[in-house]
This record gives structure tokens, sequence and C-alpha cells, in this order.
């Protein structure tokens, strides 16, 4: 069974490592350990991690997170279903999508969908089709099952979750950062200008921007990228150590000294 490093988790699910390490604290998910004792993900794992920081997001109680992090675990398969799974929180309760098919998470029953008008008499159960939300949430999880193995096949999933979901600001991210690592710098910096206008001014995909520029030897416009992104996030730690290397090559030094010192002292309050 394919595993996963800490990180391709940043990677993929966007959680920094303190929040991996926070979920594995609390017990969400219990990584396997590799040769030299790092942790190893399972797909189950991913999964876990990235439903229980969202239901923590949308403020769905602790405890009623564990359990039902507990009930979903004991369902999900080893790979993604070629039906994809959608898991959100309605309400109070956490319901997972699996195709045509729908469970409440805690207790494992089935959530059935109805049609009609109980007014004329017309009620009656239907399969939920799947909507432009979840085509587009079947086609990122594609694309994440696909990035190790079929490079080419994860591009073009994430091109149809964007197809489904013109805002998806994940796909553009992933799809922006596999374009970038193969080098079609241009594709990727038209990914993620698409991006903003889309998504507007997210952090994680104006440092991503940064990265590409700084690549295409555009540093200014890298810069700038960097600045805006922090303006989002100022704890972004290596975007303040990337602008700080900037600042240095422009013969910036104080900028350079504040913006080292910061990432240092994000570094430093997260190895604690």
């Amino acid at each position: 069974m394919h595993t996963y490093g800490v990180r391709d988790v940043e990677k993929l699910l966007r959680l920094s490592r303190g929040t991996i390490r926070s979920l594995i604290a609390s017990g969400f998910v219990t990584p396997a350990r590799g040769p030299r004792g790092a942790w190893r993900f399972s797909f189950q794992d991913l999964i876990v991690l990235r439903t229980a920081q969202a239901l923590a997001d949308a403020n769905v109680p602790p405890r009623r997170i564990t359990k039902s992090m507990r009930e979903l675990r004991r369902h999900l398969p080893d790979t993604m279903p070629l039906s994809g799974i959608s898991i959100a929180a309605e309400g109070d309760r956490v319901v997972v999508r699996e195709g045509d098919s729908r469970w409440q998470a805690e207790s494992g029953q089935y959530v059935l969908g109805f049609g009609g008008d109980p007014a004329d008499g017309s009620l009656s159960v239907i399969e939920r089709q799947a909507d432009v939300e979840s085509n587009a949430q079947q086609w990122f999880a594609k694309g994440v099952a696909l990035e190790r193995e079929d490079v080419d096949g994860a591009l073009e999933a994430y091109e149809h979750a964007i197809s489904a979901d013109p805002a998806f600001l994940d796909a553009f991210i992933n799809l922006g950062r596999l374009l970038h690592d193969a080098r079609r710098f241009a594709k990727a910096e038209r990914v993620y200008t698409d991006a903003i206008q889309h998504c507007g001014n997210d952090p994680v995909l104006l440092f991503n921007l940064g990265v590409l520029l700084g690549d295409m030897d555009r540093g200014p416009e890298a810069m700038k990228a960097y600045e805006t992104a922090l303006r989002g996030d100022p704890d972004l730690a290596d975007c303040h150590y990337n602008l700080s290397l900037l600042y240095e090559k422009f013969a910036k030094p104080k900028e350079a000294i504040r913006h080292m010192a910061r990432y240092r002292m994000l570094i430093g309050a997260r190895a604690k």
C-alpha cells in the first residue's frame, strides 16, 4: 500500500506541520513509522486529517469530530473509489457521500434523499445525483491520487475539477504546482493568474506564484507576490525566508534582516 511522508501531506492537503502534529496528538490518526522513524501516512490517514481539520474549522464540537472520525476510518477503503468520496458537516452531523450513497459518519447509517412535494402527495425517495461541487471534488481526489504515478493524468484531473468549479482554489494550487515542477512556467503563471481572478488573494496561492516568478528570474514581481501573501498570512515562514533572500540580492539589508528574523522566530515557535 502506498504511503505518504509529512512533506507529501503538507503539499497535498495544505496543512502546516504544526497542524499535522496537533491532529496526531489528538488521536485522529496514528501514522506508521518509516525506517528512520519518520511518519508515514496511509490514504485513509490523509482523508481523516483533511476532514478533521475541515470539521474543526466549521466549529463542529471536538467530541463529535473524534467519534465521527473513528467511524469514518472503519468505513474508508484503502484507496479512493472510482465514485469518489465527499465529506461535509450538515448541521450537527458529519455526512459522507460515496457515489450516490450518503451515510452518517457517527452511526454509519445511510442518509436518504427525498424529492417531490408532500402537499400534493408526490413524496418519494430518490438517489442523489452528482452535482457540480461533488463532480469537482471527485476530479480533485483523482488528481491527488495520480500525482506520483501519472503527472499528465493528474494535470488533466485538476483541469476537469476547475472546469466543474471555476473557484476551486485547491485544484488551482495543485495544478500550478505540478506545472511549475514540470518547468512549464508560462502555463503555471496563467493558472495562478486565473486563480487570483476567481479565488482572490489567497496567501498560499500568492506564495506559490512568488516561487514561480523567482524561478523565472522576475525578482521584483516575486517580492510583490510574497508581500501580498504576508498581508493575508503574516506567519508564512517560508515566505519570510524567500523574501529575505530576495531583499539581500537586491541590496536591501534592513528588509532582509527583518524577514530572516521573523522566519527564525516562526520556525523556533513550531519546534517547541
